[in-house]
C-alpha cells in the first residue's frame, strides 16, 4: 500500500516512515502543501499534518477532496474540537492528535481503507494461517488455537500480530516497543519480557518466541509433529 506522508517534522516523520516500511507499507515523504499538491505518483491514502509552514493543512485537504476520493488521515497537534470538525467536513476520513503511537496510524489507515473497499472484496479476505494449529483474524483482533478461540490481553494480541507480520525475522527490543507500545516509549521494557512469558504459555506448542540476549525476540512456527 502506498501512503504519502505530508509532514514538516522529521523526527515524527522519520519514525512514523520506518514504524510504516516495517508493516511493509510504501511512503513518499514531502514536507510542505506545495508538495504535497504538486506530488504527481500514485498513491493509497494520505497521511496530513495540519501544521504546515507554507500553507493551513485544512487547505491542502480541500484541494485535495476536490480532486478525488483518496482517502486523507489528518495527523496533527491540533486537539481542539473545532480543527477537527473542519478537518472532517472538508473532506478527512479520519483524524489522529499527536502524541501518537505507529500501530494506531496503522489501524487508522487499514480501517479507512477497509471503508474504502467493496465490501465483496473486504468479505473475501480471511484470517492468516501460521502452522496447522494457529490462525489470526487481524480484521476482528482474535486468535484461535486448534479451533478454539485464545483470550488475549490488548497488548499480548498487539505484540502476537506484529511478531507475526514476519515470522523468523530477529526484531529488537526498540522495534517492538515502539511498534506495539509507542513511537516515544522511554524506560524500562520489562513490560515486554512479561507479554512474551504470557504467549508462550498460551501458545505453547504451535510457536516458538526465541530470546537473543542483548537484542531482541524471533517469533518461530512450530513444525508440526513428525514434520521433517
Amino acid at each position: 500500500m502506498r501512503v504519502l506522508l505530508v509532514e514538516d517534522d522529521e523526527p515524527v516523520a522519520q519514525s512514523l516512515r520506518r514504524g510504516l516500511i516495517r508493516y511493509g507499507f510504501e511512503v513518499e515523504w514531502v514536507s510542505t502543501g506545495a508538495a504535497a499538491l504538486g506530488h504527481q505518483g500514485p498513491y493509497d491514502v494520505v497521511l496530513l499534518d495540519l501544521g504546515l509552514p507554507d500553507t493551513d493543512g485544512l487547505d491542502v485537504c480541500k484541494v485535495l477532496r476536490e480532486r478525488g476520493d483518496v482517502p486523507i488521515i489528518v495527523i496533527s497537534a491540533r486537539s481542539d474540537e473545532t480543527d477537527r470538525v473542519v478537518g472532517l467536513e472538508l473532506g478527512a476520513d479520519d483524524y489522529v492528535t499527536k502524541p501518537f503511537g505507529v500501530r494506531e496510524v496503522i489501524a487508522r489507515i487499514r480501517a479507512v481503507m477497509r471503508r474504502a473497499q467493496p465490501r465483496t472484496e473486504v468479505a473475501a479476505a480471511g484470517p492468516d494461517t501460521y502452522g496447522s494449529r494457529l490462525t489470526i483474524d487481524r480484521k476482528a483482533a482474535r486468535v484461535r488455537l486448534d479451533g478454539e478461540e485464545v483470550p488475549l490481553a490488548p497488548k499480548e494480541y498487539d505484540l502476537l500480530a506484529f511478531l507475526t507480520e514476519e515470522p523468523g525475522a530477529l526484531m529488537s527490543r526498540e522495534q517492538i516497543m515502539e511498534a506495539v507500545w509507542d513511537a516515544n516509549w522511554f524506560g524500562p521494557t520489562k513490560t515486554l519480557d512479561v507479554h512474551v512469558a504470557a504467549l508462550r504459555r498460551k501458545l505453547a506448542g504451535a510457536v516458538v518466541i526465541e530470546a537473543v540476549r542483548g537484542v531482541g525476540f524471533r517469533l518461530e512456527i512450530a513444525k508440526a509433529a513428525g514434520a521433517s
